[in-house]
């Protein structure tokens, strides 16, 4: 079997390329590139019977991925993360059929694998030998790895108040770590600034079209877990936005190949009360989201100001009937050392941000008694020591 990969197109203005050509956004508007695939031959010889289960990675839906020669296809195990009904916890909030979807068992112990992986893969395909990112954190790890494992240079920038964890780990797999003051988007201008110069392949979210692909298989994951059914509603904290953006375009793929039918999820963004844009955005009924001014949250993923795909972010929520939601650092550090006592699981700020927010979501009646919810936890809480001992300390 082959890859079906087909061709590149612009999110924005439907201007196509060719795949073999190594490029970061559209060159006619600036705009995000998506990868495409030929679903017509697709739906003749891959059927969901012939995914290779022997893989328990995200490679198992390779023919529908961007990387077409074997030798290329990274992995370090990611992908196929368990899905958790969380039962105890559902009963706390009056709603037993609730969903976890644990990205914290990835390499690197977060969701970021996933996109990384994808990006580094096609990158070595394409013969880059020099890969630069800026990240909040879990995605400059993820990078690190992969760049490892490829033996591409690999250049990082985070804030400089990023978790000391997340310095050490990218600098333990042979990153070259730059630290800058300011937020991930000072970082993302750092890169800009240097790439050229350096002869660096960006890898920044939304600026290739590689990362999406990655994403988009937890989308595929929760349809192959559930049956080839979808819940009914997905919770997922936002901050660039591509595994929301990535899971649309998983599901618009899999109804084109037949795998599910027409029925979708509700999706729900979920952001913190000191970083808003995209509730904001939606809120207003506005196509773009304003960068948020002084940005501060505990959850350092979703610390994000401006994202490049806000306008693909809004036109899912509003295509799904869904919503967005912002809560405040208090609740989601009283949600983390909540659902640890009732669950056994240390989620991620993030994650505890979007369980409370289904806790809102639940109390406020948007969400249903009867309805199937699967609410993302992204990472893992080893991952951010202060976090987790605030939040054991509102408690106590």
């Amino acid at each position: 079997m082959q890859s079906f990969f087909s061709h590149i197109e612009c999110s924005a203005c439907g201007a196509t390329f060719s795949t073999d050509e190594r490029l970061n956004h559209c060159p006619q508007c600036q705009k995000p590139l998506l990868a495409r695939y030929d679903t017509d031959a697709a739906k003749a010889s891959f059927p969901p019977e012939k995914i290779d289960t022997r893989r328990q990675s995200l490679w198992r839906y390779w023919p529908m991925l961007p990387v077409r020669q074997a030798e290329f296809r990274l992995t370090l195990g990611e992908g196929f993360t368990p899905l958790l009904n969380v039962a105890s916890w559902g009963k706390s909030v009056g709603f037993e059929s609730i969903y976890v979807k644990d990205e914290s068992a990835n390499p690197t112990l977060s969701f970021k694998a996933r996109g990384l992986v994808m990006a580094v893969s096609r990158a070595a395909e394409l013969g880059v030998k020099k890969i630069a990112i800026p990240s909040a954190g879990n995605a400059a790890g993820a990078t690190a790895a992969y760049c490892a494992l490829a033996g591409i240079e690999c250049h990082v920038f985070m804030p400089a108040d990023v978790p000391e964890t997340f310095r050490m780990e990218c600098e333990t797999l042979g990153a070259v770590v730059n630290l800058v003051d300011g937020l991930i988007t000072d970082c993302g201008r750092r890169v800009a600034e240097l790439k050229d110069r350096e002869g660096w392949f960006d890898v920044s979210t939304l600026k290739e079209p590689y990362r999406i692909e990655g994403k988009k298989t937890m989308g595929y994951e929760l349809a192959e877990q559930f049956g080839w059914t979808l819940p009914d509603v997905i919770v997922y904290p936002t901050g660039g936005g591509t595994g929301l953006i990535g899971m649309w375009k998983a599901f618009d793929e899999m109804e084109e190949l037949g795998w599910i039918d027409g029925k979708r999820p509700r999706m729900v963004s979920v952001q913190t009360t000191g970083c808003a844009p995209i509730v904001r955005a939606f809120e207003q009924g506005q196509d773009h989201a304003e960068p948020w001014q002084n940005a501060a949250t505990v959850a350092a993923g979703l610390r994000v100001p401006a994202a490049v795909g806000d306008f693909l972010m809004l036109r899912v929520l509003r295509e799904s009937r869904g919503t967005a939601v912002a809560v405040a650092d208090e609740e989601l550090l009283d949600e983390l050392a909540r659902f640890g006592a009732m669950t056994g699981m240390l989620v991620c700020p993030e994650g505890a941000a979007a369980l409370a927010a289904t806790r809102k979501l639940i109390a406020d009646g948007w969400i249903q008694p009867g309805e199937r919810v699967v609410v993302f936890n992204t990472g893992s809480g080893l991952k951010y020591p202060e976090a987790v001992k605030m939040a054991v300390a509102r408690r106590a």
